[in-house]
Protein backbone atom coordinates (compact mmCIF):
# COMPACT_ATOMS: atom_id res chain seq x y z
CA UNK A 1 0.00 0.00 0.00
CA UNK A 2 2.92 2.33 -0.68
CA UNK A 3 0.87 3.65 -3.60
CA UNK A 4 -1.16 5.83 -1.24
CA UNK A 5 1.98 7.62 -0.02
CA UNK A 6 3.21 7.90 -3.63
CA UNK A 7 -0.11 9.57 -4.50
CA UNK A 8 0.30 11.88 -1.47
CA UNK A 9 3.70 12.96 -2.84
CA UNK A 10 2.40 13.38 -6.40
CA UNK A 11 -0.47 15.59 -5.21
CA UNK A 12 1.97 17.92 -3.48
CA UNK A 13 4.86 17.87 -5.96
CA UNK A 14 5.15 18.11 -9.73
CA UNK A 15 6.58 14.60 -10.16
CA UNK A 16 5.91 11.62 -12.38
CA UNK A 17 4.48 8.26 -11.34
CA UNK A 18 7.92 6.79 -11.87
CA UNK A 19 9.59 9.32 -9.55
CA UNK A 20 6.94 8.84 -6.87
CA UNK A 21 7.17 5.05 -7.02
CA UNK A 22 10.98 5.13 -6.91
CA UNK A 23 10.89 7.53 -3.96
CA UNK A 24 8.65 5.30 -1.85
CA UNK A 25 10.30 2.01 -2.83
CA UNK A 26 12.64 2.15 0.20
CA UNK A 27 9.78 2.57 2.72
CA UNK A 28 8.12 -0.08 4.85
CA UNK A 29 4.52 -0.59 5.90
CA UNK A 30 3.52 -1.55 9.43
CA UNK A 31 0.18 -2.69 10.81
CA UNK A 32 -0.68 -1.54 14.32
CA UNK A 33 -3.48 -3.04 16.36
CA UNK A 34 -5.94 -0.87 18.26
CA UNK A 35 -4.33 0.17 21.55
CA UNK A 36 -0.79 -0.70 20.42
CA UNK A 37 1.84 1.91 21.28
CA UNK A 38 4.17 3.12 18.53
CA UNK A 39 6.13 5.55 20.68
CA UNK A 40 6.59 5.82 24.44
CA UNK A 41 7.93 8.84 26.29
CA UNK A 42 11.66 8.30 26.60
CA UNK A 43 12.00 6.36 23.32
CA UNK A 44 14.51 7.31 20.66
CA UNK A 45 13.04 6.71 17.20
CA UNK A 46 13.94 8.48 14.00
CA UNK A 47 10.71 7.80 12.15
CA UNK A 48 7.51 9.51 11.18
CA UNK A 49 4.26 7.82 10.22
CA UNK A 50 2.06 8.38 7.18
CA UNK A 51 -1.38 6.96 7.98
CA UNK A 52 -2.71 4.76 5.15
CA UNK A 53 -5.75 3.67 7.14
CA UNK A 54 -6.88 3.90 10.72
CA UNK A 55 -6.24 6.52 13.37
CA UNK A 56 -3.36 7.47 15.67
CA UNK A 57 -3.20 9.86 18.59
CA UNK A 58 -0.32 11.91 19.97
CA UNK A 59 -0.47 12.61 23.69
CA UNK A 60 1.32 13.18 26.98
CA UNK A 61 0.66 11.81 30.45
CA UNK A 62 1.07 14.14 33.42
CA UNK A 63 2.43 13.25 36.87
CA UNK A 64 -1.10 12.39 38.05
CA UNK A 65 -1.57 9.92 35.19
CA UNK A 66 -3.96 12.13 33.22
CA UNK A 67 -3.67 12.00 29.43
CA UNK A 68 -3.51 15.19 27.38
CA UNK A 69 -4.19 14.62 23.68
CA UNK A 70 -2.22 16.95 21.47
CA UNK A 71 -3.27 15.68 18.05
CA UNK A 72 -5.18 13.00 16.17
CA UNK A 73 -3.82 11.65 12.89
CA UNK A 74 -6.41 10.08 10.57
CA UNK A 75 -5.88 8.79 7.03
CA UNK A 76 -3.49 10.75 4.81
CA UNK A 77 -1.91 12.61 7.74
CA UNK A 78 1.70 12.38 8.85
CA UNK A 79 2.68 12.19 12.50
CA UNK A 80 6.01 12.25 14.31
CA UNK A 81 7.58 13.37 17.56
CA UNK A 82 10.01 16.17 16.72
CA UNK A 83 12.09 15.67 19.90
CA UNK A 84 13.22 12.27 18.77
CA UNK A 85 13.01 12.43 14.96
CA UNK A 86 14.64 15.84 14.49
CA UNK A 87 16.66 16.52 17.63
CA UNK A 88 17.60 12.92 18.51
CA UNK A 89 16.40 13.43 22.08
CA UNK A 90 14.13 11.09 24.05
CA UNK A 91 10.47 11.49 23.15
CA UNK A 92 8.31 13.47 25.55
CA UNK A 93 5.03 12.26 24.02
CA UNK A 94 3.32 8.98 23.22
CA UNK A 95 1.79 7.74 19.96
CA UNK A 96 -0.74 4.91 19.91
CA UNK A 97 -3.46 3.50 17.68
CA UNK A 98 -7.10 4.32 18.40
CA UNK A 99 -8.14 1.88 15.65
CA UNK A 100 -6.38 -0.89 13.78
CA UNK A 101 -4.03 1.20 11.66
CA UNK A 102 -1.69 0.79 8.71
CA UNK A 103 1.21 3.24 8.47
CA UNK A 104 4.08 3.90 6.13
CA UNK A 105 7.23 4.27 8.22
CA UNK A 106 9.19 7.30 7.01
CA UNK A 107 12.72 7.24 8.42
CA UNK A 108 14.55 10.47 9.25
CA UNK A 109 16.90 9.99 6.30
CA UNK A 110 14.06 9.61 3.77
CA UNK A 111 13.69 13.26 2.71
CA UNK A 112 17.41 14.03 2.29
CA UNK A 113 18.08 10.62 0.69
CA UNK A 114 15.56 10.98 -2.14
CA UNK A 115 16.37 14.56 -3.08
CA UNK A 116 18.29 13.21 -6.12
CA UNK A 117 15.13 11.48 -7.37
CA UNK A 118 12.75 14.26 -6.35
CA UNK A 119 14.60 17.57 -5.78
CA UNK A 120 11.36 19.25 -4.64
CA UNK A 121 11.05 16.87 -1.65
CA UNK A 122 12.98 19.15 0.67
CA UNK A 123 10.55 21.97 -0.15
CA UNK A 124 7.67 19.64 0.75
CA UNK A 125 9.38 18.75 4.02
CA UNK A 126 9.73 22.45 4.86
CA UNK A 127 6.09 23.11 3.89
CA UNK A 128 4.97 20.22 6.12
CA UNK A 129 7.01 21.64 8.98
CA UNK A 130 5.45 25.08 8.51
CA UNK A 131 1.95 23.56 8.38
CA UNK A 132 2.69 21.72 11.62
CA UNK A 133 3.84 24.95 13.29
CA UNK A 134 0.77 26.80 11.98
CA UNK A 135 -1.50 24.03 13.30
CA UNK A 136 0.13 24.11 16.76
CA UNK A 137 0.00 27.92 16.95
CA UNK A 138 -3.71 27.93 16.13
CA UNK A 139 -4.31 25.07 18.57
CA UNK A 140 -2.49 26.89 21.36
CA UNK A 141 -4.44 30.07 20.70
CA UNK A 142 -7.74 28.15 20.76
CA UNK A 143 -6.84 26.54 24.11
CA UNK A 144 -5.92 29.92 25.59
CA UNK A 145 -8.69 32.13 24.24
CA UNK A 146 -11.64 30.19 22.79
CA UNK A 147 -14.71 28.95 24.59
CA UNK A 148 -15.32 25.22 24.90
CA UNK A 149 -18.01 25.51 22.22
CA UNK A 150 -15.65 27.32 19.83
CA UNK A 151 -12.97 24.67 20.42
CA UNK A 152 -15.44 21.87 19.74
CA UNK A 153 -16.65 23.51 16.52
CA UNK A 154 -13.03 23.96 15.45
CA UNK A 155 -12.40 20.26 16.23
CA UNK A 156 -15.34 19.27 13.99
CA UNK A 157 -14.00 21.50 11.21
CA UNK A 158 -10.47 20.08 11.47
CA UNK A 159 -11.53 16.45 11.99
CA UNK A 160 -14.97 16.18 10.32
CA UNK A 161 -15.22 12.38 10.47
CA UNK A 162 -13.77 11.73 13.93
CA UNK A 163 -16.72 12.45 16.23
CA UNK A 164 -18.06 8.93 15.68
CA UNK A 165 -14.62 7.25 15.63
CA UNK A 166 -13.12 8.72 18.82
CA UNK A 167 -14.45 8.17 22.37
CA UNK A 168 -15.93 11.33 23.90
CA UNK A 169 -13.38 11.36 26.72
CA UNK A 170 -10.58 11.61 24.13
CA UNK A 171 -12.29 14.52 22.37
CA UNK A 172 -12.70 16.22 25.77
CA UNK A 173 -9.01 15.66 26.51
CA UNK A 174 -8.07 17.18 23.14
CA UNK A 175 -10.30 20.19 23.88
CA UNK A 176 -8.88 20.63 27.39
CA UNK A 177 -12.27 20.14 29.07
CA UNK A 178 -13.97 17.41 31.08
CA UNK A 179 -16.25 14.84 29.40
CA UNK A 180 -19.15 16.38 31.33
CA UNK A 181 -18.38 19.81 29.87
CA UNK A 182 -18.25 18.29 26.40
CA UNK A 183 -21.69 16.75 26.96
CA UNK A 184 -23.05 20.20 27.92
CA UNK A 185 -21.46 21.79 24.84
CA UNK A 186 -22.96 19.14 22.55
CA UNK A 187 -26.37 19.49 24.23
CA UNK A 188 -26.29 23.30 23.90
CA UNK A 189 -25.28 23.06 20.23
CA UNK A 190 -28.08 20.59 19.55
CA UNK A 191 -30.58 23.02 21.12
CA UNK A 192 -29.27 25.92 19.00
CA UNK A 193 -29.29 24.06 15.70
CA UNK A 194 -32.35 21.85 15.99
CA UNK A 195 -35.09 24.23 17.08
Amino acid sequence: MLGKFATYLKERLAITDEQANEAVSCLKIKTIKKGQVLLNAGDLKSEAYFINSGLLRYFSIDEKGKEHIIQFAPEDWMLSDRDTTVFNEPAFFYIDAIEDTEVVIVQKYFFPAIKNIVPEILELNILMLHNSIRFMQKRLNMLLSATAEERYLDFIKLYPNLTLRVPQWMIASYLGITPESLSRVRKDLAKKHFR
